[in-house]
């Protein structure tokens, strides 16, 4: 069994205040910390972590929104810490700009981590800084075959100006960590389901390179957009998050990955995504749908949970949670109704999600909740 304790640190209160756990007394072998760039910044929180938890590896993720129990939470850091019975925990971490690209960043993090006994990698990125279906492509080939990969890229709020991660320090732009869980003692599930309505045709992707679209049907691509956004236009690139691309590979492929924009070109009338935008696919615009949302939260708890769950780690697109807005905390409470009322449960807004697909290999998802739970037999 997983011992689990969790506390929160918030702005109005300006100090940790201890919610639920254990009792672990610095005991912990792994802390999941998550929170608001602005307060993750400030070096103290670190420091004050580190002496709770001597001896464990901490690592921290800014968010666009953080998820405790049953509620979204703003402006606070939450910190969820484990003790383990008998599964290892080891840990790496990559510069992304020691690296030429995405793929070699996701290569030389796979190739730090001990291969044998791995059951399962635990990814927290840079949120801007990456192309995530390269990251994972690299991190992929170097593990080895069968290894679950789930996680996320870290948030900041609405601003996209910059994230943080950090891994037994204070947190730094432009870092990629991953966390190691080793045994066959620990069990491993994940679900994600997005729960977007598709409306325009599926057009051809006729110009793209790596995540940057220039033309869907041989039209310019930002054009194309704008003309299906009407005001909302005038808002991108942050607008976007609640239009994002359904990408299929071809018309005879059932499973489609959903994208969500980062970023625009006025001049060569481009847009840049989370991953990659195939030449050659099919793409489809998206819209919100409330009910189906919260459904597909719901969903994806069904998909990820196992027989009493110890800990759920829930990480949500920043899309989904604009989107809903008051309504948000009807996503997190669809998952722990599903999930049970003795599963630890904490998580983050994000900039894209990470899971397996229908394959069970890992991919970039956007706009979805995505899940992974963990209990130990």
């Amino acid at each position: 069994m997983i011992k689990i304790e969790q506390r929160i640190w918030s702005a109005d209160k300006k100090k940790w205040e201890k919610k639920v756990g254990a009792g672990l007394k610095g005991n912990a072998q792994l802390v999941w910390v998550f929170g608001k760039r602005e307060l993750l910044a400030e070096t103290e929180r670190f420091t004050e972590l580190r002496k709770e938890y001597p001896s464990a590896h901490i690592i921290l993720g800014s968010s666009a929104g953080e998820i405790w129990n049953n509620q979204v939470l703003d402006n606070t850091i939450v910190a969820t810490a484990a003790t383990f019975e008998k599964t290892q925990i080891k840990t790496a971490s990559q510069d992304i700009k020691e690296c030429a690209n995405s793929y070699e960043v996701g290569q030389k993090l796979g190739e730090k981590l001990e291969k044998n006994g791995l059951k399962h990698v635990f990814v927290l990125s840079d949120g801007l800084g990456v192309n995530g279906s390269e990251l994972i492509a690299g991190l992929t080939h170097a593990l080895p075959e069968g290894v679950i990969i789930t996680g996320g890229l870290s948030g900041d709020g609405a601003a996209f100006q910059c994230t943080l991660v950090g891994l037994d320090a204070p947190p730094q732009e432009h870092l990629v960590i991953a966390v190691g869980f080793y045994g066959e003692a620990l069990k491993v599930g994940f679900g994600s389901v997005g729960g977007w309505d598709p409306f325009g045709p599926e057009r051809i992707i006729t110009k793209s390179e790596g995540n940057i679209l220039y033309e869907l049907d041989n039209q310019p691509a930002l054009q194309l957009y704008k003309a299906y956004l009407g005001e909302e236009a005038a808002k991108l690139p942050a607008s976007g998050l609640k239009f994002p691309l359904s990408i299929r590979k071809d018309k005879n492929s059932e499973e489609a990955v959903v994208r969500t924009i980062l970023a625009i070109d006025e001049e060569k009338q481009s847009l840049t995504f989370a991953g990659d935008i195939p030449q050659g696919a099919l793409a489809r615009l998206m819209k919100a749908n409330f009910d189906r949302l919260i459904e597909g939260a719901s969903e994806a708890a069904t998909r990820s949970t196992l027989e009493d769950n110890d800990l759920a780690i829930l990480i949500s697109c920043v899309g989904r949670k604009l989107i809903l807005g008051q309504r948000i905390d009807e996503e997190v409470e669809s998952v722990k109704e599903k999930l049970g009322g003795n599963t630890f449960i904490a998580g983050f807004y994000s900039y894209g999600e990470l899971a397996p697909g229908k394959a069970l290999n890992c991919l970039l998802h956007n706009q979805t909740m995505t899940i992974t739970t963990y209990k130990e037999i």
